[in-house]
């Protein structure tokens, strides 16, 4: 028990090594925004959308410079920040989520603004799941996910 929870802490801990940009997701249902990397900053924007996809584009400390799919730039707390992969429907048309990528079968269509969690990325499609209802979209319908990466 204690190694699955220390490595459950190792594996939450690599990410913050990574260098920005990188995506990654609001991890509670309210998260405060600040001007500067600072409790003493003024709120610029509360989200309260918990696994909304954001992009870090700069790290100072505990402070986590994002980015969201709007492109307001902000500081938040990196203990709001999870490494969770997810992403946002984006465009004017529902977005089809097909039963392998490329495949020919429709399972389901998610509207633009729908936030699921990105898995199996590559050649342009991911893997995405909204709660519990998943399918393969192409890449270039989604934000939080760069052009030809990939994911395990």
């Amino acid at each position: 028990m204690v190694a699955a929870l220390a490595c459950g802490v190792a594996a939450d801990a690599a990410p913050d090594q990574r260098e920005p940009p990188y995506y990654a997701s609001l991890s509670p249902s309210r998260a405060r925004m600040r001007t500067g990397p600072g409790r003493t900053f003024p709120s610029s924007w509360v989200y309260v959308r918990a696994d909304l996809p954001v992009r870090v584009v700069a790290v100072f400390k505990e402070w986590r410079r994002v980015e969201d799919p709007g492109g307001t730039q902000g500081w938040m707390l990196g203990t709001l920040v999870s490494h969770t992969r997810t992403a946002i429907v984006t465009g004017g048309e529902p977005a089809e989520l097909r039963d392998r990528p490329g495949g020919p079968h429709v399972l389901w269509r998610a509207q633009p603004g729908v936030v699921g969690r990105l898995s199996q990325c590559g050649n342009g499609w991911c893997r995405f799941d909204v709660h519990g209802q998943a399918g393969f979209v192409q890449t270039e319908r989604l934000w939080g996910v760069a052009p030809g990466e990939v994911l395990p």
